[in-house]
């Protein structure tokens, strides 16, 4: 059992990331636009610069943010009251805390934004820190949003667990050197993500979770 435990947000611990894929597609028919079956994989886990410059590649606009900010208003305005969860995400959490692993988020969200579904969903307490994206300068698939996390904790990246769903997420989990554990949603994994997936590929929070019970 590692000291620690990092988790994404949208799409792993709550069922966010159809919201946001609801929300980029409503913006791509008001504009006229079909989105290529590959924007989803290329837009999950980005933020910041990488977010917008996927939105001016895919979208055809010259400046990305006109897209990417209505997209984030109108999630954050979805998500204000109601948070769907993950099968599971009480049960790993309430794991990791009687094994004493302590826990981080690192999303490519807001912190007002995390920090509110935490509330939401009654899951706040287990979290010891929170590290958005935003602002960040390297966002995923660049492994800094997971060396934040574990340099929060006090923990050395190789003794941390990192819980991903998307392609960009489990790169940067690797390249942190985090034992990096995927729960697919949107997308199923290459063999070459598959391989990243150094703590394996499990179809739910809750059969990571049995697995985890063994080690």
């Amino acid at each position: 059992m590692l000291k620690g435990a990092i988790f994404d947000m949208d799409g792993l611990m709550f069922d966010t990331e159809q919201i946001w894929q609801k929300n980029w597609n409503r913006i791509a028919d008001e504009m006229g636009i079909t989105l290529a079956e590959e924007f989803k994989y290329n837009i999950c886990g980005t933020s910041g610069r990488l977010m917008d410059s996927v939105c001016e590649k895919y979208y055809g606009v010259e400046d990305g943010a006109t897209v990417s900010s209505v997209v984030k208003q109108r999630v954050h305005d979805d998500l204000i009251e109601f948070t769907p969860e993950k099968p599971g995400i009480h049960e790993i959490l309430e794991f990791f805390r009687e094994k004493g692993v302590r826990m981080a988020v690192a999303s490519s969200s807001a912190e007002e934004v995390i920090r509110r579904n935490l509330k939401n969903t009654n899951t706040e307490d287990y979290i010891e820190a929170v590290v958005s994206g935003i602002g960040m300068a390297n966002g995923k698939p660049a492994p800094d949003i997971f060396l934040k996390a574990a340099d929060m904790l006090g923990l050395d990246p190789k003794d941390c667990y990192v819980f991903e769903d998307a392609f960009n997420g489990v790169t940067a989990g690797y390249n942190a050197g985090c034992r990096t554990i995927m729960i697919p949603d949107m997308s199923q994994p290459t063999d070459e993500i598959r391989a990243m997936a150094t703590g394996g590929v499990y179809d739910s929070l809750l059969s990571a979770l049995e697995a985890l019970k063994n080690e």
